[in-house]
């Protein structure tokens, strides 16, 4: 023990643990500094606000001592040496000094101007003259802040072992070596696991948003933030935004707003009603024969959605409905909160802890409980961090199914398969105080293109790897509607069906090239028939939160790209916009492909080989104008951080 006590190892876990001190110290002091925007602590949230800081220190410290890790436990005996551990001692200090102490405290003072804490945007884009100036003004004005920072640094300083000397555990060569290579490849595992927050194969890198997993709204999530984890997190997509400004500020809002002001209060059929949205993993168009028959009407087997077709003629179908993008993190914001992503899924960038006010806030502030359903564990893909930051209270996983039913439902990679874990939703649901608005992210279509072993046989094999997973998924909407159709609550819904984005797999044309590679199934349902039909025009995510407001009444002002499709009709019709190496766009019968700074083309929408150029045309020309419109107000709020009618 005594050798132990005296080892490299042990020497790098004490300097580690007091740096957790030193964070613990440092988010103290930013919550004193912001106590008027935080608000006091409540017992009860502590725990979780705990776990939350816990994870992103731990992300922190090791960002900032990666090379110390390395540099103490490679197994060489220039570890032994004198001068080898004066420079790890400086490192420690002097790094730790500059990204831990000073960029935490001085966020205390920051964060009380911009409201977000320090990131790549402030590092890499401070092109202010007077910015050393202005940072000696701030230190002047908060003297006891400075004199904390010199203290947590004294405290590194003194406390991180300058003279100490460690010893190896081991010294025959087999064990110095050996071991401590082992030991190497341990810690860096660790370290790695650590810095993404997670070991699993459905963890995705931590990022800003995944504090909102533990906090009650975005002024607590940003408590328990750290850097240098927002700065290494944010390269790349905290930068300064930099884009054309292709109209003046009083026309800009003319052409098109974000803004919405209900001017009258119509008719609202789906009042009251709870609202159930189902994200359908990679359901794209090209698997319904009802949205293309064109692509069945020679084949004995009419498709893979029969369920969701027999849906889409009983509701309100959505002929072109596009998806905003290509992945399924891109999805979320835009189905729930009419924000879509571009060239950086918004719940990656810093930008999502500014205050919005999206579908399921509005919903809860109305007296509705929240609730949001996904088959794989708890915190996987970001999912439950972006629906806290929605406004939804009660997260349901893979963990809370298996604590009811049993470990022998997952599907062996993503999560428990959809059947099951419907029916267990549809339990759930029946639970929940009425009215409620619970989303619901199916898993089961999804690579790599497994059933389970007793829907083998079943279903059809389908035309790519991917269709008999989506007849699978389509039949787990089947038996969902068969088990809840009697209850109460059931009657009393609005079902909103939208996929995610399209499949990988694809067979059709159409759909390799814009817009049929974004082309999704999208339908309203209401089991007593209140809202059936069909729109024809060129719709998105983006469009279902207002639409959705529309339908049931708000009256409220309200903040989304997308426009209530009922009550908000334009002459020129809608339009879908996506981003892939540019901008895509289609309206009508009209595709335009734009890259910020001028039209590179313009095509209908059934020439698939793009040979007849009508950029100049006077309908290109309208959709143009209006595309413009939409991307400058999207950059114009990503700067401002706001997403909010005030």
């Amino acid at each position: 023990m005594k050798r132990l006590l005296k080892s490299h190892i042990a020497l790098l876990a004490w300097r580690l643990a007091l740096l957790y001190a030193v964070l613990a110290i440092c988010r103290a002091i930013f919550w004193r500094y912001n106590y008027a925007g935080i608000g006091p602590l409540a017992d009860a949230e502590l725990p979780a606000l705990a776990r939350g800081a816990l994870l992103f220190d731990t992300v922190s410290v090791l960002y900032a001592n990666a090379l110390l890790i390395v540099l103490s436990l490679i197994p060489l005996h220039l570890r032994e040496r004198r001068w080898w551990q004066r420079m790890l001692y400086f490192y420690y200090v002097v790094v730790n000094a500059l990204l831990v102490v000073a960029v935490n405290l001085g966020d205390a003072v920051y964060f009380r101007y911009t409201q977000k804490r320090f990131t790549a945007e402030e590092i890499f884009f401070a092109d202010n003259d007077n910015s050393l100036q202005l940072v000696g003004k701030f230190m002047a004005e908060n003297i006891p802040l400075l004199l904390a920072g010199i203290g947590l640094i004294a405290l590194l300083a003194l406390a991180g072992g300058r003279k100490a000397r460690p010893e190896p555990l081991c010294r025959r060569p087999l064990c110095y070596y050996g071991g401590g290579t082992v030991l190497l490849v341990v810690a860096a595992l660790l370290s790695v696991a650590g810095m993404r927050g997670g070991v699993t194969r459905m963890t995705r890198p931590v990022t800003l948003s995944n504090a909102t997993l533990y906090a009650s709204d975005n002024a607590r999530a940003n408590l328990i933030l750290s850097n240098p984890f927002c700065i290494l997190r944010t390269v790349g997509s905290g930068g300064k935004i930099n884009y054309e400004r292709y109209f003046a500020p009083e026309e800009l809002d003319g052409i098109y707003t974000p803004v919405h002001r209900p001017d009258s209060v119509g008719t609202a059929p789906l009042e009251g009603r709870n609202v159930v949205v189902f994200v359908m993993e990679s359901m794209s168009a090209e698997h319904s024969a009802h949205l293309h028959p064109e692509l069945y009407a020679d084949r004995q087997v009419k498709g893979y959605t029969p369920f969701l077709d027999s849906l889409m003629q009983a509701g309100y179908c959505f002929e072109r409905m596009y998806a905003n993008g290509t992945r399924s993190i891109q999805a979320l914001p835009a189905v729930l909160g009419s924000i879509p992503s571009f060239k950086t899924p918004f719940v990656l960038m810093p930008q999502a802890l500014a205050p919005t006010r999206q579908l399921p806030r509005i919903l809860r502030d109305k007296g509705y409980a929240t609730a949001f359903f996904c088959g794989s564990a708890a915190g996987s893909m970001g999912f439950g961090a972006y629906a806290r930051s929605a406004g939804i209270e009660r997260l349901y996983s893979r963990e809370d199914y298996e604590a009811r039913h049993g470990r022998d439902d997952f599907d062996g990679y993503w999560g428990i398969w959809d059947e099951p874990f419907l029916q267990y939703a549809g339990e759930e649901m029946s639970a929940l105080p009425e009215p409620f608005f619970a989303a619901l992210f199916t898993l089961s279509s999804h690579h790599p293109f497994v059933v389970p072993d007793a829907y083998r046989d079943l279903l059809p094999e389908g035309l790519t790897r991917n269709h008999k997973c989506v007849a699978y998924t389509d039949n787990a909407f089947r038996r969902f509607f068969a088990r809840y159709a009697g209850e109460e609550w059931f009657r009393r819904t609005v079902f909103v069906f939208v996929a995610d984005h399209v499949s990988s797999e694809k067979f059709a044309d159409a759909t390799r090239v814009f817009p049929g590679d974004h082309h999704i199934i999208g339908l309203l349902y209401t089991p007593d028939g209140a809202l059936r039909g069909r729109c024809d025009e060129a719709v998105s995510q983006i469009d279902l939160m207002p639409t959705l407001l529309g339908l049931m009444g708000n009256r409220e002002p309200y903040f989304a790209f997308g426009r209530d499709l009922f009550g908000e009709q334009t002459p020129e019709g809608g339009f879908a916009l996506a981003y892939d190496s540019g901008f895509e766009a289609v309206g009508g019968d009209r595709l335009l492909f734009f890259d910020e700074r001028r039209t590179t083309g313009s095509y209908r929408t059934d020439d698939l080989r793009r040979e007849h150029d009508l950029r100049n045309d006077p309908e290109a020309a309208a959709l143009e104008r209006r595309v413009k419109a939409f991307v400058q107000q999207y950059y114009r709020h990503l700067e401002q951080k706001d997403f909010t009618v005030e």
